[in-house]
This record gives C-alpha cells, structure tokens and sequence, in this order.
C-alpha cells in the first residue's frame, strides 16, 4: 500500500495548490481526482471556459456596435460552433497546465472517487477496475461544490440547464430565462444577450448581486436594464412546463401574490452552490458537518478528525477560486509545520460582466449594522480621461474609510477591468493602508486605475479632476 504525508482529494484550484505546495515543502504526497482531467469545476465547466465565452462575446458586440463610431467598418457574423471551440481550447491548454505543474512537482495521481476509509487511509475507487487504498499522514479534503437544484424542475442540461449546460447550448436562443440574479447567472447572461438572446432574469430578493454593497447593486441593475436585460425582483419561480415547443415558466411575487407565466427556449438555474460531500465517506469517518452540509474546520482548516483537512467550497466561506487556493497553500504550510494563514477580509470578489463588479472588504450596509463610524470617498468613471477616450465610463469607485484613523474597510468598483483594479485596493489593505497612503501613491496617466487614486482622494481632503 503506497503511503503519503499528504493526500489530497480533488483537483480543483484549492486541491491542486494544496497538492504542489505541500510537494514543494518536501512531503510526498497524491492528489485523487474522479474526473479525467484536472481543474475541478473552475477550470473545466465554471470560471474558464465562461471567461472565454465572455471575452469573445464582448468582442462581437463591440465589433457589431462599438467599431464603427471608432471610424472602422466591420459587420460581424456569428459562428458559435466556432465560438464553443475557442473555448475548449482554453480549457484544455489550462488543465494540461495543471497537469505539467502537478508532474513537475512530482504529485502522484490517482483517478478515480476518492473516500475516506479509516485512519490516515483514503480509497479510491476508478470507473473501471478495482479500489485502491493508500495510506496518508495528512489528508485534506478539497472536493469543491455543486449546483443547488429547485424542487420539481429537473435540469436536463438541454432546455433546463445549469452553468454547465449554459456553456454548450449549440444555438442562441431567442428567449432566455436566468433563475437567480448571483454571479454565474448575470455573467452567462451577459454572453447569450451579446449573441442574440432576449435574457429575463429572475431574482427572489429585492437586488441583484445581494452580498455586494447596495449602491453598487442598484447602478449595475440599471446599466444591465439599459444593455437591454429584463431584471425581476422580488420574484421566485414556482415551476417549469416542458410539454411544449416553448417553456412555459410560472413566476409569482416572492412576498406572494398572483401567478404569471413566462415564455422561454431554455432556462438557467442559477440559485446557488452547496459542498459537494458525496460518496466521501463523511459520516461513517466521524467528520463534522454544519447545518449547510458543509465540513466544520477550525481556524487553521482542521477538522474534529485528526489528520483531517477541508479547505474551499466544502467548507465555510465565499465559494471563490482564489480564496480555495489561498486555504490550499495555507493547510499545506501548516501541514509542514509553518505558520499558514488567510486573511478573509482581503478576499476580492469579481463579477465578469461589462461592465464587471469588483469589491473587497465591508460593504456600506455591513459598516452600518456593526455601528462602525466610516467616510466615503467616491469617483465616477465618466470623469476619467482614459474611460473618456475609451468610451467606457459607467460606474465608479467607492473607498470606505475608519473615520478616525483613514484605514480602508473596503473598497466596491464597479466599471471597465474592474476585477484588475481590485488587486491595488486588497494589497492595499493586507497591508493596513489608509485611504491616504493611496492617494499619495502616484498612479500612472492616463489609466483606469487612476479612478482609485481619485476616490482616495474623496475620502479626504477632495478629489482633483471632480
């Protein structure tokens, strides 16, 4: 029986991390992984492939829109088969990625379920053949999360799809409805819209992108009403018809009220994410779970079972790639004997629509239920001069600041290539800055990211070009 200090179950952003650093620390370790090829979710039907589908539907719209007030001439054709293509190609060219680093840090593999099956002892067992035991010192569990369902709408991955069929359809379709208004649904709305579709999305609370501050939230649904999105919320679906040509969904206010049906050629549940604990071998090992079904760690990513890790979405916290990742180095070190830690108040969360919505830290709201007194300092993009040029000014900046000592609580864009401009706002705060120490750090002209330095700005003594 091969024996490991380190075994890790999953290969997703968080497992293969885990997996390389722990290597890198000199413990001899395995990564389990069901599927045939590395990246988990993220890199094989999640934030991969609709990157791709994002970037080339934003180009078409821009070359069948944007182009010709530039003075260039273009009419644009669609190809999708085409389209679906360039995205498989970037989603092969990232896992053989993992692949190579995983080899290159000398990580053995084994394919298939893997389970925990008694002390320091994981099973695996392949699509074909028989199980396999191998013994670990260390086994962190890092098996990510899957699609939350509604009851009594089956998805079929055909007309009732989630995200994974979301980025296969082989056809625009004419009516779309998204069934939640989080991440994953507005970004894969935001594609089938460039294309041709005519979106709905159907949101239960009163907002769209709820965990982002409000004022956010508000300017982002008004900019998507004006690309031509449907927004209902305050709206639940209660069920799906398949029986005919067209789906006939019915929609009722969230609070109750009368029923209405709604017409579509595919549906997107888009509700949400859960742990994905199945076939794991949870219960009989003795391993913790929450009321979410989510694996209890404590604050170093151990569980009530010794030698027992969980890091990423199987365990507490934003289901996030980076913060997955981040948990990954953090177990291995710790693991190793070092002294690993994440700081969850710097984590960014990125929407990747157009325009996208970046933010790190307290939101408004939060600041304001917690009695924290706070300043804000704000900049809009139409006051920039490369988001001038570029023709692209919707949204802004906005700092949050402690209002006696300027430290930065938080920071909310939402914009072009906001998600980049983040990173400035969380090294800034995993570093403890105030607002001033950003606006007294020379930004360079013209840039977008000038936007943050002007917001730092507002949130003192004034901004300059406002």
């Amino acid at each position: 029986m091969a024996a490991y200090d380190v075994v890790v179950i999953g290969s997703g952003p968080g497992g293969y991390v885990a997996a390389i650093r722990a290597a890198q620390l000199g413990l001899k370790t395995a990564i389990v992984e069901k599927w045939p090829t590395f990246g988990g979710t993220c890199l094989n039907i999640g934030c991969i492939p609709s990157k791709a589908l994002l970037h080339a539907s934003e180009l078409y719209e821009e070359a069948g829109h944007g182009f010709a007030d530039m003075g260039i001439g273009v009419k644009p054709t669609l190809d999708l088969k085409t389209m679906l293509a360039f995205k498989d190609e970037g989603v092969d060219g990232n896992v053989k990625g993992v692949e190579y680093l995983l080899k290159k840090n000398k990580v053995d593999s084994y394919r298939g379920v893997g389970a925990l099956a008694g002390k320091g002892k994981v099973k695996v067992t392949p699509d074909k053949g028989e199980p396999t035991e191998i013994e670990a010192k260390n086994i962190i569990i890092a098996t990510g999360s899957d699609i939350v369902r509604l009851p009594n709408i089956e998805i079929d991955e055909k007309r009732i799809v989630s995200s994974t069929g979301a980025l296969t359809l082989s056809e625009v379709p004419k009516k779309m409805i998204i069934v939640g208004g989080g991440v994953i649904g507005l970004e894969l709305g935001s594609v089938w819209r460039r294309l041709g579709a005519e979106i709905t999305v159907v949101e239960f609370l009163d907002r769209l992108l709820p965990p982002e501050d409000r004022e956010v939230s508000r300017q982002f649904e008004r900019i998507l009403k004006k690309q031509g999105m449907i927004i209902r919320t305050k709206t639940k679906v209660t069920g799906v018809d398949t029986s005919g040509k067209t789906l006939k969904v019915t929609v009722e206010p969230a609070d109750g009220g009368e029923a209405e049906t709604l017409e579509a050629d595919v549906v997107l549940v888009a509700i949400g994410r859960k742990p994905y604990t199945e076939g794991l071998g949870l219960e009989a090992a003795g391993v913790a779970v929450d009321d979410r079904g989510r694996v209890k760690t404590d604050g170093h990513f151990r569980t009530n079972v010794e030698g027992v890790y969980a890091i990423g979405d199987v365990k507490d916290g934003p289901m996030l790639a980076h913060k997955a990742e981040e948990e990954g180095v953090a177990a291995a070190e710790i693991i190793a004997g070092q002294a690993g830690h994440v700081n969850y108040g710097a984590i960014p969360n990125v929407t990747y629509t157009y325009p996208e919505v970046a933010s790190v830290g307290r939101t408004e709201e939060a600041l304001k239920a917690d009695g924290v007194e706070y300043k804000v300092g704000k900049f809009p993009f139409t006051a920039n001069g490369r988001a001038k040029v570029n023709r692209t000014t919707d949204g802004f900046v906005k700092i949050l600041a402690d209002k006696k000592t300027d430290r930065v609580l938080g920071v909310h864009i939402i914009g072009p290539d906001a998600g980049t401009m983040i990173g400035e706002a969380v090294l800034g705060m995993e570093f403890g800055a105030a607002a001033e120490d950003i606006a007294r750090t020379s930004h360079a002209h013209p840039t977008l990211s000038e936007a943050v330095k002007e917001a730092a700005l507002a949130a003192g003594s004034g901004a300059i070009h406002i």
